[in-house]
């Protein structure tokens, strides 16, 4: 394998630039810079100099021996002054040295995976945790990151494992003495079968983690000079939307994304519905139409009854001389009225909330899910036949392993051989 290097800091210019070593002949590399290397995992500063000598700069340098390292081989650190100049010279002489490339992208943790310092789901939790944007976002994905989820999914594996191992335990020795009775062990079986498929059943009810990233999709719809633009003014605390009392000056949707209480908003501003020959409104209404029906929160701002039996409705332009509010509207809003916002806010968020996942409950991401749905459509249906059923744990096993990215295989044979006595 080769080694690769990279700046593994933020963007120069900035306060140290920390570049990163990792490979066979990571040591031999920073030693062609750096002169004798200091001990294993002692920050040593030493002076960087290029195949000719010339000073490139005088850094900390950092040794990590293979396999207990963040990517299970030699790495090596270098932490530099984070001017541009100096790290593209370091970086250029790294270049230099034989065997050496540039990483690529994620090339790092890809390392890590391969060598078993981390599984496939602690690589997306630190995927997730680098871009992350809000509090609750670097919650769910440090969770992740730090093993919280392959925890769980180890677990499943391992009483997966088990309840094949005494199926198999059936099907090849059930004629031996040190085995249990085949009813009683089948009945133990599928109650295994059954208890991890309500704990599977638990963990899709949650909504997925991606959640958190893609926010809730609210969407400001109702007739033309409802005051919808005015309204996605007022709730995002932006003019983004032309307010006017023409009719039809919203013709296409206008988005705005708002963070409150560690939860992502997508406001959207609609076209007015109306029925018009203009083709530009026309596109404009269907538009708007989709908008509605894709809509996690639908806010209603007409005074006929919403499309939607799920919309919030609102009396809009309440501070307007002579409206009257609807029967069945959940809030009034006036524009010189910060309470009344407020009051939309608290009922957007309620629903926003109800769509994200508990905080207090384990988050899986799509991808994850669809594992552990497969996993689950095995299980949920115990046969009374050993074989139907071995071959119903094996597929959940398999569909596991995959969140875990390793072989599902090995742990049923550890399982069997390891941990199941069956005295032979």
């Amino acid at each position: 394998m080769t080694t690769i290097f990279a700046l593994s800091s933020g963007a120069a210019p900035a306060g140290i630039g920390v570049i990163r070593v990792s490979g066979p002949d990571a040591m031999a590399a920073v030693a062609a810079l750096a002169g004798p290397l200091p001990p294993p995992r002692e920050a040593r500063v030493r002076a960087l100099r290029d195949a000719g000598g010339a000073l490139l700069d005088r850094a900390l340098v950092l040794v990590f021996p293979g396999p207990a390292t963040a990517t299970g081989e030699d790495l090596l650190e270098l932490h530099c002054h984070g001017g541009r100049a100096v790290i593209a010279a370091v970086l250029r002489a790294l270049g230099e040295q034989p065997g050496l490339r540039r990483a690529i992208g994620g090339e790092f943790t890809r390392r890590a995976l391969a060598n078993g310092r981390i599984d496939l789901a602690e690589a997306a939790g630190l995927a997730d945790l680098l871009s992350a944007d809000t509090e609750r976002q670097r919650v769910a994905a440090l969770a992740a990151a730090e093993g919280v989820v392959s925890q769980r999914v180890r677990g499943w594996l391992d009483r997966l494992a088990m309840l094949s191992a005494m199926v198999e335990a059936q099907l090849d020795f059930a004629d031996e003495d040190d085995v249990d009775d085949d009813a009683a062990a089948m009945a133990a079986v599928v109650a295994g079968q059954r208890a991890l498929a309500a704990e599977l059943a638990a963990v899709l009810a949650n909504p997925p983690v991606e959640r958190l990233r893609d926010g809730i999709n609210v969407v400001l719809a109702g007739p033309p000079n409802a005051g919808k633009s005015t309204l996605i003014n007022l709730l995002s605390q932006r003019e983004l939307a032309i307010v006017s009392p023409i009719a039809g000056t919203t013709r296409d949707r206008i988005e705005a994304t708002v963070v409150r209480d560690g939860l992502v908003y997508v406001l959207t501003d609609t076209a007015g519905l109306t029925e018009s020959d203009d083709p530009v409104e026309q596109i404009g209404v269907t538009r708007a139409e989709n908008a509605m029906v894709a809509a996690d929160v639908l806010l209603w701002l007409g005074d006929t009854p919403p499309p939607r039996d799920d919309a919030i409705w609102l009396h809009a332009r309440a501070d307007v001389p002579g409206r009257v509010a609807a029967a069945g509207t959940q809030a009034a809003v006036s524009q010189d009225d910060s309470a009344s916002v407020e009051a939309v806010w608290r009922l957007i968020a309620a629903r926003g909330e109800a769509m994200m996942p508990r905080s207090d409950a384990l988050a899986f991401r799509e991808s994850e899910r669809t594992a552990c749905r497969d996993a689950l459509d095995a299980i949920r249906q115990p046969d009374g036949d050993p074989l139907v059923i071995a071959e119903q744990l094996r597929l959940a096993r398999r569909a596991l392993a995959t969140i875990l990215g390793i072989d599902a295989t090995e742990t049923m044979l550890d399982a069997l051989f390891g941990r199941f006595c069956i005295g032979k």
